[in-house]
């Protein structure tokens, strides 16, 4: 098998991505792609796909997507304008093991100058070597995607019949039941406070980190594993600040970001309610707190609420565990998918695993 060193200009030819403020999206399928991965959807693409950018500014400088489709890259990226006879995928996956954080061009900024990364040295094999190796990792990446899409089938089911009992008040036998002041009799109104305590997380920087067992969640999901927690499971935890709207159930112990607000008391509610209360409640949520999006958990905590007996609570649970059991199956699974991947991706592309 031959593989030739080189520079990485010399395999793929990078590009500033181009700037779409949001006034400026329209509603569509095409991904935008920005520094974390996709950032939006708009109506026109402006590369065809597939295609590899890496993030080139802000914290997620140096994050490698592979985006399958045409679309629009984001000028907070790096883009592939030219995979110069290489294969894409391939291309993917190297990048992932390299660190471009360490090219920052030295602003106040942190940035990823697209001359720095051309310099960058990498080994490749001939192109059939790299289909066949992307290929075998293209193998974990499918079958997690497939769970995850599995996943938000699963949750969507549940959210739906939440919304269908609670919000609508269409439950089980509710054509029986009388209202009283406009919501179900037994029903109450309530603030949330006294339905559960938001606590805002904790700090964990980067360099604090010890590989461990327990997922770290920030306002945007989980973004890594810790050797400790700081919170039991299950949990529910939503955005404080950064990404706000999206709400998450956490199985075991955990470690809640302080970019996130978790839940500390559910006052003798089931956590799976709570946290399907919470989705609908804060489903679209904004606020402006300095430049940055955030919101005040004392200002939840007053927000009122429709809230069933407990009765219906435990029969809701009982119909949406079963799913709830499914994922978290298949979370484990991608878990260990993705460990498994992992482990092999720098060793099938340094060439230390024959294919």
């Amino acid at each position: 098998m031959t593989w030739r060193t080189c520079a990485l200009g010399d395999v793929v030819r990078f590009q500033r991505g181009h700037d779409l403020p949001e006034q400026d999206r329209k509603p569509g399928d095409v991904p935008v792609i920005g520094s974390a991965g996709q950032s939006g959807w708009h109506n026109e693409a402006i590369v065809k796909g597939p295609g590899v950018s890496i993030g080139r500014s802000g914290a997620s400088i140096g994050k490698v997507t592979y985006t399958p489709v045409d679309y629009w890259p984001h000028n907070a990226s790096l883009y592939v304008t030219d995979f110069l006879g290489n294969d894409p995928r391939f291309i993917f996956y190297l990048l992932r093991t390299k660190d471009f954080s360490s090219l920052n061009s030295g602003a106040a900024q942190p940035s990823l100058n697209r001359n720095f990364v051309h310099t960058v040295t990498v080994t490749i094999p001939t192109l059939t070597k790299q289909m066949a190796i992307a290929a075998t990792l293209s193998a974990y990446d499918d079958l997690i995607e497939n769970n995850r899409q599995r996943v938000a089938l699963l949750e969507e089911a549940a959210r739906l019949i939440y919304r269908e009992w609670f919000v609508k008040a269409r439950f089980p036998g509710h054509e029986h039941v009388k209202l009283d002041d406009g919501i179900p009799q037994n029903w109450d109104r309530r603030k949330l406070g006294s339905i559960l305590t938001l606590k805002r997380g904790y700090d964990l920087p980067e360099a604090n980190r010890i590989a461990g067992e327990f997922p770290i969640v920030s306002s945007s999901g989980i973004t890594g594993f810790h050797n400790e927690s700081k919170a039991r499971g299950p949990g529910v935890v939503t955005g404080r600040y950064g990404t706000l709207g999206e709400v998450y159930y956490i199985e075991g112990d955990y470690w809640p970001l302080n970019t996130a607000l978790y839940v500390v008391d559910y006052k003798g509610h089931h956590p799976l309610m709570v946290f399907h209360l919470l989705k609908q409640l804060l489903k679209g949520i904004t606020a402006e707190k300095a430049a940055v999006p955030g919101v005040d958990r004392n200002v939840l905590h007053t927000m009122v609420v429709t809230w069933p007996p407990m009765g219906l609570q435990d029969d809701f649970i009982e119909i949406v565990r079963e799913n709830q059991d499914q994922v978290r199956v298949l979370r484990r699974m991608n878990q260990r998918l993705e460990e498994a991947r992992d482990l092999i991706l720098p060793r099938l592309i340094s060439g230390e695993i024959e294919i």
